[in-house]
């Protein structure tokens, strides 16, 4: 039946709820709480009943009867004897309903005398059964009179201490059961609800009876106690005194009630940042405690700090015996894990650790995820922390007198610091206030000392002097005001730190610009976030945390909202707050709002906030209606020492008629208002359609936000299950889908897959956020955890399991290939092409030194795989091993959804769309082996060839330096460390011997590793007197794509060439068998080359290819202009090549005599010409045997660097010497060509060109 209106009436409390032993069903074993049968019978747990809950339902929060029972006592019914410590004990708990709506409970648990003598037998004969078997177990075999005369002492010295100390005798211990009473309410005032319990309590334990019924308290705070309306305090009366609460209003931070101080004793400054940080990038966060009531707080005061940000995955503080199964999650949670306090950290079987953050709240430890990146400013940020605790007297390294191992601490300690200085999580300044806090406990205690007597007492006699009568005023004790001054001012500190951080966010938040609904309906592949502009203001040091928190669910949820809320009546109240702190840092920063500099910006807001709580608890708003008697019978509402009465249920069921809270019979728009009212007072109940589309659009875990708590028959872990692996494979397509779009830039956004904005974001961020995406699908349904990748134990397995049986399929099908392609091959020399194997890529990573753990090595062999475009290809190998997948996975698996993997894999297989250097870009001081194959011509006796050859290599990381290659050796391995994307090859030789003439077609080069090809043609002679007569030439090279359907033809050149000079992707050999170009195809080539370093620029730096193609390569700019110098050029007849490097000898020639003979046109044209000279000759001057067209090379190299180029253009337009050597119709004749050739070439003047070294090696202008 229903209590009281029909709408939420702002009730306090919704239900007041008993739950213990229902002697009618007696003992029933907890089989879910784990193995129960080795504990002797007090130690195993026994199903917990609800007993009463009054009223028994209302309409706007149904009662949840499993879910209640379960989180009251998670551990259900626990037995005592007088001999046990009794203690009763607080704790909360959080009850999230399908539309991610709250409700809080709050419950004490305390030990009553078992009076059923039942239950007492029922416990002994456990116990006689429980003995005889430990007795057949333990029992050393002795000699008859022996075992005769110990028989009665058998419980004594047989059976260890601890078994006596728990053992039960009906004739002589009392047995004690525990009982819990409980409050449901609709928002979270804890220490309230706390001594409205523990003084219910009190009452039932004095020796005099309490001066009204209990009936009179618990009716009294369910129906006449209200909800204190948002900026108010309330007070009403427990049983004994007054009870406070205050609510803070819609423009402070939301209502917290937990003391924020006893997280930073239990774990220190250090580690609450570091737990905030996973927080904030949705790892998997596990607290382990033996208290409940810790847990919550935890993970309550860790979401609380998030403001303005929500966590939008699993949230299960306390996470009861029974559901075990939800560590499977593969999704991102927030659980906590009550320990026994006996079993060790290592006992703990959890299913994954690869992103998992562990924390022992007990034991001031935490254990991070691997490469977790630091929060922005990180060390002036727990300075400003550490300032706030040791005003309060906090030390901030945490007070580990409260966690139970504090000698164990203190010896972590110092080894802590020197790795974490190698970590560089902590900076090498001493001086740093924290540091020496950390190092000397003493120093601690006296600064704590210092700052108490000094700073915070000198603010509270301030205040005193404000509310000069305190005592009568301030209506809570001082330790509770303390209390809300040190939560305030932490969570304004927190909160201060996002407001500097996201101060402009609304800049970059995009809009959508169709309607809303058809926005919600494709809100997957919408971006909401211009994070490439947002992250190019960021300072440096901060993009590791931000462009992964960018990536965040909570990031896009909030968002979302902001997309959601025009006006500002329609915002929902956490970012009507948010939106106004930023507003008033805008005003208050004349900084230029895109600029942002990495200057720590403290908080200033404290002292307001402060306030604010002072004034609500210094005058009370609102004070509710005493308890009363009641209308109960005579003799109803007896009282019996030390037993928790039943109580009239008749009274509590229904509130009182006529009240001005719960009647309510106003219309139903009325009420929704009240609805979104309680919404906007930070209940989040779901106002409108808003909160669902949200929910539903954005979040993959909107059914498994919190488990259901009360069916747990296989069928529905089984359907949980489900929801994980479809969630799984939507996750990996909208990854995949990112990652493609981002890396595929410009040119897929403009056909039209998702905007512009969605590229530049860290690369990085998106193959770890698939690393991690990897982890959980691998570790969904293990049936035993070995290591702390489940992905890289999964691979060791079938590595071990592949040496043992080598005959296996996959390597005679890779044979079968390489003989085919030997046949098809013939026609011209190729390397044997590296054969496809996922054993030898686990091989090369197991080689790497640098990577020390399981999680980094599983992490380096997808980036490798992804590199070799192998991924999809080897996880199916991976996962064609059936009975492998078998024997690690449970039936309910991922990998054993036969359908799901297949869409899986066909996911990732559409990265080999695009090329990925994310193995190579990473690994930059790893050996890495290089295959080198040179191919000189056929027709020209290459064998005859005498000199001894050189070659260096060069990449975008480092080069080789030069190689001595063995005469007659065309194919060599060689290893050195990663040279990165290889951009020039340097080959020569050394002119010696008879026949130093040498006809390279091309240099092929590849990495042994990541089977990434180059080629490099040259197609030109090296050898005095031949072609130009080079003897060392600059070629630059591609990478060949590979297709992988036809792997065959990864490493090979193109099919049959016709001549050398068809395959040019150098200069000629010489300038008649050239093509002969008309003026306007020239004038296009230069056209394209310039564009296409134009384009080259405007890029994004982190797509950029190679600039150096764009200058030497096939189209280039070198050899565009080649064509401008060759067209018109007057070749003489007979045998004797001219090249344009002989003309710009003849030009340099005139210009140095007119030089010297004075003759000087004008100023301008002087530096012109004295630039180029100076040029021609240091060219002329190295030491390099670089031919002439090598030489040309480096010139125009040169000139676009320096931007001389246009002017060198006019020069030699005007030049004499360009009359004598050119025809009448040569295009550098034809001025309109001319002057449109120097305005294409100005284009350049804007960028900063910058050569790579090989191209200028030993010219130093």
């Amino acid at each position: 039946m229903s209590g009281g209106g029909s709408s939420a009436p702002g009730r306090f409390a919704d239900y007041f709820v008993i739950c213990g032993l229902d002697t009618e069903t007696g003992l029933e074993p907890d089989e879910l709480s784990g193995e129960n049968f080795e504990q002797t019978p007090l130690r195993r747990t026994f199903k917990s009943k609800v007993l009463a809950r009054y009223p028994e339902n209302v309409e706007w929060n149904p009662f949840d009867q499993d879910a209640v029972g379960m989180l009251c006592m998670p551990k259900g019914l626990a037995f005592k004897t007088q001999a046990d410590s009794r203690d009763p004990q607080f704790h909360s708990f959080i009850i999230t309903r399908e539309d991610g709506s709250r409700t809080f409970g709050f419950s004490l648990t305390f030990y009553e005398e078992v009076t059923s003598k039942q239950i007492c037998s029922a416990m002994q004969t456990l116990y006689h059964m429980h003995n005889a078997e430990y007795d057949i177990l333990h029992i050393p075999p002795t000699n008859d009179k022996d075992s005769c005369s110990s028989i009665e002492d058998c419980n004594g010295t047989s059976v260890s201490k601890l078994q006596r100390f728990n053992s039960y005798d009906i004739s002589r211990d009392t047995l004690y059961v525990s009982k819990c009473i409980c409050l449901i309410t609709p928002m979270s005032f804890m220490k309230a609800c706390k001594k409205v319990l523990e003084q219910l309590h009190q009452a039932v334990t004095s020796p005099q009876p309490p001066p009204l019924p209990l009936e009179s308290y618990i009716y009294n705070i369910l129906y006449e106690v209200p909800l204190p309306p948002a900026g108010r305090s309330l007070k009403f009366s427990g049983v004994y005194g007054p009870i406070i609460c205050q609510r803070p209003s819609t423009s402070e931070l939301p209502l917290f009630d937990f003391p924020v101080k006893e997280v930073f004793e239990l774990l220190g400054v250090e580690n609450v940042v570091q737990l905030f940080t996973c927080a904030l990038l949705e790892f998997q966060i596990l607290l382990y405690s033996q208290h409940y009531q810790r847990l919550m707080t935890v993970a309550e005061t860790i979401t609380a700090l998030m403001f303005p940000f929500q966590w939008q995955h699993v949230y299960v503080p306390i996470l009861p015996a029974s559901l075990l199964h939800f560590l499977d999650a593969p999704v991102p949670y927030l659980m906590g894990l009550h320990s026994n306090g006996l079993d060790d950290r290592s006992k703990l079987e959890l299913p994954q650790e690869a992103n998992l953050c562990f924390v022992d709240v007990d034991n001031h430890f935490i254990e991070l995820p691997e490469d977790l990146p630091q929060f922005p400013n990180k060390l002036e940020f727990i300075q400003e922390i550490s300032e706030i605790l040791m005003a309060f007297g906090i030390p901030p390294e945490g007070n580990l007198h409260c966690s139970e191992s504090a000698s164990k601490m203190k010896n972590l300690r110092a080894c802590d610091i020197v790795s974490d200085k190698r970590n560089g999580n902590i900076a090498g300044s001493p001086l740093n206030s924290y540091e020496l806090l950390k190092e000397n406990e003493t120093i601690a205690r006296l600064q704590a000392l210092v700052k108490r007597t000094g700073v915070s007492l000198e603010k509270l006699e301030v205040r005193e002097e404000t509310s000069s009568n305190k005592d009568l005023k301030v209506q809570c004790d001082e330790e509770e005001f303390r209390v809300y001054q040190l939560n305030i001012q932490i969570r304004e500190v927190f909160a201060n730190r996002f407001t500097q951080m996201f101060a402009d966010y609304e800049v970059f938040v995009i809009q959508p610009s169709q309607d809303k609904e058809s926005w919600f309906t494709n809100r997957e592949q919408m971006q909401n976030f211009d994070k490439a502009s947002f992250l190019s203001d960021q300072p440096e040091p901060y993009l590791p945390f931000l462009s992964r928190f960018l990536e965040t669910q909570m990031f896009a949820s909030f968002i979302d909202n902001k997309i959601m809320c025009h006006d500002e009546d329609d915002k929902d109240p956490i970012l009507r707050v948010f939106d106004c702190r930023v507003d008033k840092i805008r005003l208050l920063n004349v900084r230029t709002p895109t600029l942002r500099t990495s200057m720590y910006q403290k908080c200033t807001t404290i002292d307001e906030a402060e306030k604010a709580i002072e004034l609500r608890l210094v005058k009370i708003d609102h004070t509710a209606v005493h308890p009363h008697l009641l209308d109960m019978k005579i003799g109803q509402g007896k009282y019996e020492l030390g037993f928790f009465p039943k109580l009239q249920s008749d009274v509590l069921s229904i509130g009182p008629a006529s009240n001005k809270w719960t009647k309510r019979n106003a219309p139903a728009q009325w009420r929704r208002k009240d609805r979104q009212k309680q919404h906007t007072e930070h209940l989040r109940l779901d106002n409108d359609q808003r909160e669902k589309y949200i929910q539903e659009a954005r979040n993959l875990g909107s059914t498994i936000r919190q488990p259901k708590l009360s069916n747990l028959s296989p069928s529905v872990i089984a359907q949980t299950n489900w929801k994980f692996v479809e969630g799984l494979l939507k996750e990996c397509r909208n990854k995949t889908k990112r990652m493609l779009v981002e890396k595929m830039g410009r040119e897929a956004v403009e056909l039209g897959h998702g905007e512009v904005n969605i590229t530049g974001v860290e690369e990085n961020t998106l193959i770890a956020s698939l690393c991690d995406l990897l982890e959980r699908i691998w570790s969904h349904g293990l049936q035993v955890k070995q290591g702390k990748s489940a992905l890289w134990s999964h691979l060791l397995h079938y590595q071990e399991n592949r040496q043992r049986k080598p005959t296996s399929g996959s390597f005679s099908t890779s044979g079968v290939l390489l003989d085919s392609e030997r046949r098809k091959s013939d026609a011209s020399p190729a390397m044997s092409p590296l054969r496809i194997s996922l054993i030898q890529d686990m091989r090369h990573i197991q080689n790497i030194g640098e990577i020390k753990t399981d999680v980094g090595k599983a992490r380096a062999w997808v980036r490798l795989s992804m590199e070799k475009k192998l991924l999809s290809r080897h996880l199916k190998q991976l996962l064609s091993d059936l009975e492998l997948t078998k024997k690690l996975y449970k039936r309910y698996a991922f990998l054993r959804c036969d359908d799901e993997k297949e869409q899986f894999l066909y996911h990732l297989l559409s990265f080999n769309a695009v090329d990925y250097f994310c193995f190579t870009n990473v690994f930059t001081t790893i050996l890495i082996p290089y295959h080198i194959l040179i191919v000189p011509s056929k027709k020209l006796g290459g064998s005859m060839f005498t000199a001894n050859p050189w070659i260096c290599i060069s990449g975008e990381l480092s080069e080789t330096g030069v190689l001595q290659i063995p005469r007659n050796i065309l194919e060599m391995t060689f290893e050195c460390q990663n040279l990165g994307k290889l951009t020039t090859v340097q080959i020569g030789h050394d002119n010696s011997g008879l026949y130093a003439k040498w006809l390279v077609e091309y240099v092929m080069v590849r990495n042994e590793i990541t089977g990434h090809t180059y080629k490099f043609p040259c197609g030109r002679w090296l050898g005095k007197g031949m072609d130009d007569g080079s003897l060392e030439r600059i070629l630059v090279g591609e990478l060949l794509t590979s297709h992988t359907e036809a792997d065959e033809r990864q490493c090979r050149t193109p099919p049959l060439q016709q001549s050398p000079s068809m395959i040019r992707r150098f200069v000629t050999i010489s300038p008649n068998n050239k093509p002969k170009l008309n003026t306007g195809q020239i004038q296009e080539a230069i056209g394209e080359a310039v564009n296409g370093i134009v384009k080259h620029f405007h890029k994004p730096e982190k797509e950029r290819g190679s600039l150096t193609l764009l200058l030497c390569g096939e189209s280039g700019l070198v050899s565009a202009l080649e064509q401008v110098f060759q067209h018109g050029f007057k070749s003489p007849r007979l045998f004797k090549n001219v090249f344009i490097w002989d003309f710009l000898e003849k030009a340099q020639t005139h210009y140095e005599t007119l030089d010297q003979n004075e003759i000087v046109p004008e100023e301008n044209w002087q530096t012109r010409a004295r630039s180029f000279c100076r040029f021609v000759t240091a060219i002329n001057n190295t030491p390099r045997n670089i031919g002439k067209d090598g030489k040309f090379q480096m010139l125009v190299c040169l000139g676009a660097r320096d931007h001389l180029l246009h002017h060198w253009i006019a020069l030699l337009a005007d030049c004499p010497i360009t009359a004598q050597m050119y025809e009448d119709i040569a295009l550098i004749k034809d001025h309109t060509l001319v002057n449109s050739l120097i305005r294409v070439l100005q284009t350049l003047q804007e960028f900063n060109i910058t050569l790579e070294a090989s191209l200028v090696k030993g010219i130093d202008i």
